[in-house]
């Protein structure tokens, strides 16, 4: 994970220059977070932002206001970038977040309002979020085995590194090709290329499965495929990066491989994607979404799997709700309620360009990053020698959790038809009157995923019960409001199609007005 920059990153990022005086001459541009600027500013006060922007990072929980972050261009020299990363981990005890640029123009475009405001060629159409493939999902789920992620975490890790530079680094993104190209084997709809990028020369890997009616609009689930230690990196230096992030690819293949052995073709575009490069300021991801944005190309969804296999905090799942997009978020949240139900959801932040959701987010497109733990309690072990698949307990059973997110996010997405935008509230209204003691049934109601909400108005004494799939009674349901007037109102959270039955009971004569209000099922 881009969170832990070692205290050599940029020597690393400067590989190649002629001696260690050149390299010092040598200048990049990154563009950095608040808390990580005010530790480059202490440690090398020369360090000035050429240009200073307020980015708008979602709030934390539902209801509070976004807050808004200052985002830094920079130029930096190599030991400017030294005293910044030793800072960053010494001092807050956290993420690097910052991300490297190519040039300054490109910093900017980062920084620009039109990026903010999400501008898009083409402008996308959002999924409906809807979870309607149930039938072909849940079956699927059990099939994902914790034995097959320990596997690859083990196979990945054994490389002497992966880190971007190395001879081995290259040689762990032709093992990853050769993996993804033999599990689709026969399939010819599925593709398996490397992106050549500039500068280095590790390469990303890029499975994509092309949809069969709405293959134009796409969904991208990606991991790193690189590692790194504190220290200079070298051919020798040894780096397994077991859980950051061999442990996302892995989660990747296994929901992969589940999901072609069921012979599944999607409707939509899927891409699963290994990006070089990541600990050295998300080149390898950055590169991959400019291209997509250039190319004009739909993406409607993103998620990133970057650590998944260390459990360091109470809760399962941490969905992390800065620099993402809300609304995928909560879908992510349905999943995870849905095809998961044991599992406990919490939510935190991990600041600006923690991971490789920060490259796609920065050009405008709907990206999430369910993660391990809570941000301060992730894997200590990342980014040392000790990272290995023996120091999480030779097991993947964490990490199986967020295969199988992986596997339910890309078919829900993947599942969805041309442009299906999610159906408008549907509003039904009731009016009668009850006798004293006397019920009324409705529906059932034909709701689709989302808030299905029941109110009366009137006069006299009404009570409200709702339910799920049978008729409730004034002792089983749902969700009930029973007050001492007609006016009551209750909710039920629909995570799939599903029926829904509403009773009235009047607790004593009354006129009644009943509003129903939900979205749809889609024929």
């Amino acid at each position: 994970m881009a969170v832990r920059f070692t205290t050599l990153l940029a020597a690393s990022l400067l590989a190649g220059a002629a001696g260690a005086a050149q390299a010092q001459q040598k200048t990049f541009w990154i563009t950095v977070g608040d808390a990580a600027y005010a530790q480059l500013k202490q440690a090398a006060p020369q360090a000035i932002a050429r240009e200073s922007r307020a980015l708008t990072a979602q709030a934390a929980t539902a209801g509070k206001a976004a807050a808004k972050e200052q985002v830094h261009l920079v130029e930096v020299n190599e030991e400017q970038m030294l005293k910044l990363s030793a800072a960053v981990h010494q001092t807050l005890k956290r993420c690097g977040g910052f991300m490297m640029h190519r040039s300054e123009a490109e910093g900017l475009a980062i920084l620009s309002p039109a990026t903010q405001k999400t501008t898009l060629a083409p402008v996308l159409t959002r999924p409906s979020y809807a979870l309607d493939n149930q039938t072909l999902i849940t079956p699927l789920v059990p099939q994902l085995q914790a034995t097959n992620i320990g596997q690859t975490i083990t196979d990945l890790s054994a490389f002497t590194n992966r880190y971007y530079t190395t001879t081995a680094g290259v040689n762990a993104s032709e093992w990853l090709k050769n993996k993804w190209s033999t599990m689709a084997a026969g399939r010819s709809d599925i593709s398996v290329s490397q992106f050549t990028h500039t500068g280095y020369p590790q390469k990303s890997v890029i499975l994509t499965i092309n949809g069969t009616d709405n293959g134009s609009e796409v969904v991208v689930l990606g991991a790193h495929l690189d590692s790194i230690v504190s220290g200079s990196v070298g051919e020798s230096t040894r780096a397994p990066g077991a859980d950051d992030d061999a442990s996302g690819v892995a989660s990747l293949t296994e929901a992969l491989r589940v999901m072609l052995a069921a012979n599944y073709k999607p409707r939509r575009t899927i891409k699963f994607i290994g990006y070089a490069a990541e600990e050295v300021g998300l080149r390898g991801s950055q590169d991959i979404a400019v291209w997509h944005k250039n190319n004009n190309v739909k993406v409607v969804g993103v998620m990133q799997l970057d650590m998944t296999n260390y459990k360091g905090s109470a809760s399962d799942i941490y969905i992390y709700t800065d620099y993402t997009d809300s609304l995928q978020n909560d879908f992510i949240a349905k999943l995870v309620q849905t095809y998961q139900p044991s599992l406990s959801i919490a939510y935190d932040k991990c600041g600006y360009g923690c991971s490789d959701h920060a490259s796609w987010t920065g050009q405008g497109y709907w990206a999430s990053l369910p993660f391990e733990a809570a941000f301060n309690q992730d894997n200590p072990n990342i980014h040392t020698v000790n990272d290995t698949f023996a120091s999480m307990g030779s097991q993947a059973n964490h990490a199986l959790k967020f295969a199988r997110l992986g596997m339910s996010y890309a078919m829900e997405l993947g599942s969805d038809g041309p442009g299906t935008p999610a159906p408008a509230d549907k509003v039904e209204t009731f009016t009668g009157s009850l006798s004293a003691n006397q019920k009324r049934s409705f529906g059932p109601f034909k709701a689709a995923s989302g808030t299905f909400k029941v109110a009366t108005s009137g006069t006299g004494d009404v009570d409200l019960y709702a339910r799920k799939s049978t008729a409730p009674t004034t002792t089983t349901y749902d969700c009930k409001s029973d007050g001492a007037t007609a006016t009551e109102t209750c909710s039920i959270n629909m995570t799939a199609n599903g029926n829904v039955y509403v009773l009235l009971n009047g607790y004593s004569a009354s006129n009644y007005t009943l509003t129903v209000t939900y979205k749809p099922q889609t024929p």
